[in-house]
């Protein structure tokens, strides 16, 4: 197996979606030939997996675990939202967080070595759809406080680090983060190519009004500021006390946020637009 490099095992497994050691043994028994071993897995158990590893998972669920000092996140995907209420795959999501919680793993591919990566082919055989584990989150090294949110509908989560504060706060701002999205905690984090395109928009807008450019310069400065009170989570408004700024809560509370990371099920994923029309007259060409 020593002369089969991991690039090319990498690429079999992503093609077909089954495990790394029968990729290996795959590919050494065709000598590297990876459409060979795409062949010789067609003929395997592993089949119905590997037909389904290229199918868009967009939906899932979020699964969290907290302990009150530390806190984990995992995305879980599939095709349809029908299988997020499968016993089989709630299963699974549970032995997943549980994995994730009890171990130090760095990455996706860390976690998934061993038996969680027989359990996700065999599921993905048994439900007849493509399951990936999307991504992981675990706590920070050093912080006061965890805020942990779970939407009830395990569609979008939230992990938050305070430094001072409480455990209450602490949940309280993860809601909010949930519910509102931010792109950072204040002004000053935003990525500045971020903000020169917001700038170009406001500023094409503005010149559409036939204005001096003094006054331009100030509307687009006004757009700015109406649009970091948006995006930034120190200057939006709370969502569970309209006019209270996040900011003013923060200081009351003798907190700050230190880091936030805010997960929903599928955002960034690429769903595949399917003509349904073109589908079937293309199978009925192959019959």
């Amino acid at each position: 197996m020593s002369d089969i490099s991991a690039s090319l095992v990498k690429e079999l497994r992503e093609k077909t979606g089954i495990g790394i050691m029968d990729c290996k043994r795959a590919l050494v028994e065709t000598k590297g030939d990876i459409t060979l071993a795409i062949e010789g897995l067609r003929k395997s158990s592993g089949v119905k997996a590997s037909k389904k590893a290229g199918r868009s998972t967009a939906e899932g669920i979020i699964a969290t675990c907290s302990d009150g000092s530390k806190g984990f996140m995992v995305e879980i995907n599939c095709e349809t939202d029908f299988v997020t209420k499968d016993e089989l795959f709630i299963e699974f999501t549970e032995d997943v967080i549980a994995a994730l919680s009890s171990g130090n793993y760095r990455n996706v591919d860390d976690l998934m070595k061993g038996d969680l990566e027989d359990k996700r082919e065999k599921l993905v055989q048994k439900l007849g759809e493509n399951i990936v584990v999307r991504r992981i989150s675990k706590n920070y090294d050093s912080y006061d406080n965890l805020g942990l949110y779970l939407h009830s509908n395990k569609k979008i989560a939230c992990l938050v680090h305070l430094e001072g504060g409480d455990s209450e706060i602490a949940k309280d701002i993860a809601m909010h983060v949930a519910a509102t999205d931010p792109l950072a905690i204040s002004s000053n984090d935003i990525p500045k190519e971020i903000i020169d395109k917001e700038k170009e928009i406001f500023e094409a807008n503005s010149a559409e009004t036939g204005k001096p450019q003094d006054i331009i310069n100030k509307m687009v400065e006004g757009k700015l500021k109406k649009y970091f009170a948006e995006v930034s989570l120190n200057d939006q408004d709370f969502v569970k006390e309209s006019g209270i700024k996040i900011r003013t809560l923060l200081k009351k509370n003798k907190a700050k946020v230190l880091a936030f990371e805010r997960f929903e099920v599928g955002e960034g994923v690429e769903i595949e637009e399917t003509d349904f029309v073109t589908e079937v007259m293309s199978q009925i060409k192959n019959i």
